[in-house]
Parts: C-alpha cells; sequence; structure tokens
C-alpha cells in the first residue's frame, strides 16, 4: 500500500501548484501544504477525501476527526467544519486529493449491486461524514483516477469509467453505509439533504423547524435527531452557520459588516457582530484583515 502512495505522492506533485485545486479529471481537485496551518472555518461539500502524505484534523459540530494516509474522509452532505493542517513540512508536503460525490453515479450503481443489510433504513440516526481506513482497492481505483493527469486527452473517454471504479470499491468499504443512504433517493439521510438544501435557499430567512420536518417527511423530534446525527448540528445551528459563512465571503469583497450582517438575514448588526466574533474566533473586521493573509477556503475545503 505504500508503494502505491509514494506512486500517487509523484504524480501529484508534479500537477499541484496551480491557482486553484481544481484538475482537468471532472470533480477531481489536488492539494499541497508547505507547514501546519491555523484552524479555519469553511463548509465541506459532499465528497471523499483521500491523504496522501501527512494529517489534517477536522471538527465538525462536537466530533473531532483525524485523517491520514491510511485513512478516507466522507461527508455525504454539506457540513460545517473547522479543519487544520496538522503534520506538514517543507520537506513532506501535506498532499491531499478530494472529489466530489456525484450521487446519480452511486445511484446507478446502487441499482446494479445486489441487495445487503446496509441498505435497510431501519437503524438508527446515521452519520452524513466520517473517517474510515483506507483498502488496497481503493487507493488502486483511485491511482488509476489520478493517472489521467498525465493523458489528458484520455479523460472523456476513461474518466467516468475510473471516477465509477472509485465509487464502488468506496461503496465496499467501511463508507458503504453512508453512501447507499445518499444513493437512495428516499433514504432518511437523503431526506435530511432534501431539508439541507432547503436551507440552504433559504437561509437568509425565518426558518421553522416544523416546515423543514414536512420536506423531510419526518415528525419534528426524528427530523431533529437526525440531521444532527447528519450535520454534527442542530437545523438553527446550521442556518446560522450558513449565514456567518456567507457573511465572510460578502466581507473579502466589502468590509462593512452592517451591510453583510443585513444581506444574509440579520436585523441587528450588533447581535451579527457577537455571533461571528463566537463562530469565527475574531470581530467581523478584524477577522477579514488575518483572512486575507491566506489561501482561498477552496483550499482549506480539502
Amino acid at each position: 500500500m505504500q508503494e502505491t502512495l509514494d506512486r500517487m505522492c509523484r504524480r501529484v506533485e508534479r500537477h499541484v501548484g496551480g491557482p486553484v485545486p481544481e484538475t482537468a479529471v471532472p470533480r477531481l481537485r489536488i492539494h499541497a501544504a508547505h507547514e501546519v496551518g491555523s484552524a479555519m472555518s469553511s463548509r465541506y461539500e459532499p465528497m471523499i477525501c483521500l491523504v496522501l502524505r501527512g494529517a489534517k484534523q477536522v471538527t465538525i459540530g462536537n466530533r473531532v476527526l483525524r485523517y491520514d494516509a491510511a485513512t478516507c474522509f466522507v461527508t455525504s452532505v454539506e457540513v460545517a467544519a473547522v479543519g487544520c493542517v496538522i503534520e506538514a513540512s517543507r520537506d513532506r508536503p501535506y498532499l491531499v486529493t478530494s472529489l466530489a460525490l456525484n450521487r446519480e453515479v452511486l445511484a446507478e450503481l446502487l441499482a446494479e449491486l445486489p441487495l445487503t443489510a446496509t441498505n435497510g433504513d431501519d437503524a438508527g440516526p446515521l452519520a452524513g461524514f466520517g473517517v474510515a481506513p483506507v483498502t488496497s482497492d481503493i487507493l488502486l481505483a483511485w491511482e488509476q483516477l489520478l493517472a489521467l493527469l498525465d493523458t489528458p486527452g484520455d479523460i472523456p473517454i476513461l474518466g467516468p469509467a475510473r471516477e465509477r471504479e472509485v465509487l464502488y470499491r468506496l461503496l465496499q468499504s467501511g463508507h458503504g453505509s453512508m453512501l447507499r443512504q445518499i444513493g437512495c433517493e428516499d433514504s432518511r439521510l437523503s431526506r435530511i439533504r432534501r431539508a439541507i438544501e432547503c436551507v440552504r435557499r433559504n437561509f437568509d430567512q425565518q426558518l421553522r423547524t416544523e416546515s423543514l420536518a414536512q420536506i423531510a417527511g419526518m415528525s419534528v423530534p426524528s427530523f431533529h435527531r437526525h440531521f444532527k446525527a447528519a450535520t454534527g448540528m442542530s437545523p438553527l445551528q446550521y442556518q446560522k452557520s450558513l449565514r456567518l459563512q456567507t457573511a465572510r465571503r460578502l466581507l473579502t469583497v466589502s468590509p462593512d459588516a452592517a451591510r453583510a450582517a443585513f444581506a444574509v438575514g440579520y436585523e441587528s448588526a450588533s447581535q451579527f457582530s457577537r455571533e461571528y466574533a463566537r463562530h469565527f474566533g475574531e470581530p467581523p473586521v478584524r477577522d477579514v484583515v488575518r483572512l486575507r493573509g491566506h489561501k482561498s477556503d477552496a483550499f482549506e475545503a480539502i
């Protein structure tokens, strides 16, 4: 397994270093960090994250996760997280590659796979994120996907099949139960995802938990329990996080805290400043000054 990781590291080092982490392979991103970083708050979209060298620590809700070259991190719903690279150096940089989850391909694979016990939806609340050991099959499939960086002309023909193999191998791994849930349209995790999408579209408005529960087709207590298990937060905390993250992006363009507060749905600028400082550790204006010394959130999210 280490030999495979070493080959993948060498390939990524040849291609990393551009202004953005995206690659020519759809949904595939790569990134390197040459030093241990400070904790950065960001949003993780549904994705698979495979660290090739070094390690990162992520806090989602009250859960602290560490993932390194022996593990694979997956989030099947959008989550708010605080992440920090904890192992990196100039000689041995942190190297990571991520793949955005393609729900259509997951659904196609599930339709072709035999039913198993993990297809059921009778268990308790299921987390929408987690870390599990990486298998040699996953590594080999991912290596073949990365190999397309050397032969970009092959991407349109071979890319879909190699992405499909990565997802197939993940369905057979410790992440299988979670991915089966998100690939099934009527699973509890998929119903929570629909509620999350509603919160994302209307984060600047007053939202009632009863309405979100109705979208998910659950009772209010059941919805609250499953939502918190999936995202690490209550619906209200999740909406607040969305508001503050959006305000933070607005502030990097124009450092007007009051305007940003009202734009994301706050009625009180002072309440916004207090909640912003609690969430990010510093008041809005001071935080924006610090942010300008860092790379974009896109890099922090992997």
